[in-house]
């Protein structure tokens, strides 16, 4: 059993449902049964790079978090731009980045703390490898909404968006069908199109577009013209936010953020995917299209009872690990069980959607269109 006293835990880059789950499965294990003294640090790596007058860390009490796995959000604070080795600084008007990797180590001394519990995704593994370099022993916790972190069969957080993004797509359905629209329903998952193809399935859309299937226009036409039944030819389209015409790049907003060495801070934001297909459907149907994008919704509210489960699971288990001297692991669902997995396997190798899977092969036999 390895010895230790005192934890950090923060929540890295965006929000996603369960994160509280996480710190309530977390604190309750470390404190009640190991005794540690549990720090919970605040806005992410900010928390860290802050100096301690600013008070963004503090000790986390069991009760403090009894009952918190029901609330949505962080109440320690996400940030998903406090990268300790590209820290923006704004100078004359103008971002800078800074390293400020020194301030982080200078308060994980300052506040002795044995290890530290990062919840987070691809970039915060990421950025746990870095520390993990500099002799930092970490624990990390999987989180996403969009699922496409490797190494686990599941992450919290998705379950939720999933169910958000079927909620609008069953209201859509009844609109759409009285005025005879087709409505194009944009998604969140970046790169993958886990949201897309489980909401897409669950709410009957009549089309899902996904990154890893370029579609082709003329197969999204023949499939709404297919549809002229005796009462309405209305069709619902569920559009990943990566999705794009073959042969077509991706639909970005502005261009790589890089420091001055080079190193990429923050890819372009995925933006216009539903625009972009409108503007192709335009004046060869003869339908109005609309456009619906969930945006941030898909991040908010009360996590589904299989994230609180997940997350609490996942945080107790993060305790379990630090006992065992696990550093450098993180935590994942192999169903039925919660495992470990080397936080290096992980980083750079997202999870996205096999097109020729039992889940699309799924979406193809109950008559859904993937355009590809």
């Amino acid at each position: 059993m390895t010895r230790i006293k005192r934890v950090g835990i923060l929540t890295g880059g965006g929000d996603a449902p369960g994160l509280n789950s996480v710190i309530e499965g977390f604190v309750s294990r470390a404190t009640k049964e190991y005794r540690w003294t549990v720090f919970g640090i605040e806005d992410g790596f900010e928390g860290l790079i802050q100096p301690p007058s600013r008070k963004k860390v503090r000790i986390l009490k069991p009760e403090d978090v009894k009952g918190i796995a029901s609330l949505g959000g962080s109440i320690l604070g996400c940030s998903n731009i406090s990268n300790p080795w590209a820290y923006p600084i704004t100078k004359k008007g103008k971002v800078i980045y800074s390293n400020r990797i020194s301030s982080v180590l200078q308060n994980i001394k300052y506040y002795n703390f044995d290890a530290l519990v990062l919840v987070g995704g691809d970039g915060t593994m990421t950025q746990a490898k870095k520390l993990m370099d500099l002799g930092v022993k970490i624990v990390g916790v999987p989180k996403t909404i969009d699922n496409d972190l490797a190494a686990t069969d599941y992450t919290f957080g998705f379950d939720s968006a999933v169910a958000t993004a079927t909620w609008a797509i069953d209201k859509l359905h009844s609109t759409a069908h009285a005025h005879d629209r087709v409505i194009l329903c944009e998604v969140m998952g970046r790169y993958a199109g886990w949201i897309a193809l489980h909401a897409g399935i669950a709410g009957n859309a009549h089309c899902i577009l996904i990154p890893e299937i370029p579609y082709e226009v003329e197969r999204i036409i023949k499939k709404i013209k297919s549809l002229g039944g005796r009462f309405s030819s209305y069709a619902i389209i569920v559009v990943s936010e990566g999705a794009r015409q073959a042969g077509s790049q991706y639909s970005t907003q502005g261009e790589p953020v890089k420091t001055k060495n080079g190193e990429v801070v923050h890819l372009p934001r995925l933006k216009g995917a539903a625009e972009n297909l409108a503007k192709l459907l335009e004046g060869k149907i003869p339908h109005d299209i609309r456009i619906t994008v969930l945006g941030h919704i898909q991040r908010g509210g009360s996590p589904s009872p299989f994230d609180r489960i997940l997350g609490l699971r996942f945080g107790v288990a993060a305790a379990d690990l630090l006992v065992r001297g696990g550093f450098g692991r993180m935590v994942a669902l192999k169903t039925p069980n919660i495992v470990d997995v080397p936080i290096n396997e992980v980083i750079g190798k997202p999870k996205l959607v096999d097109p020729n899977g039992e889940l699309v092969k799924t979406a193809r036999a109950i008559g859904i269109e993937l355009g590809g």
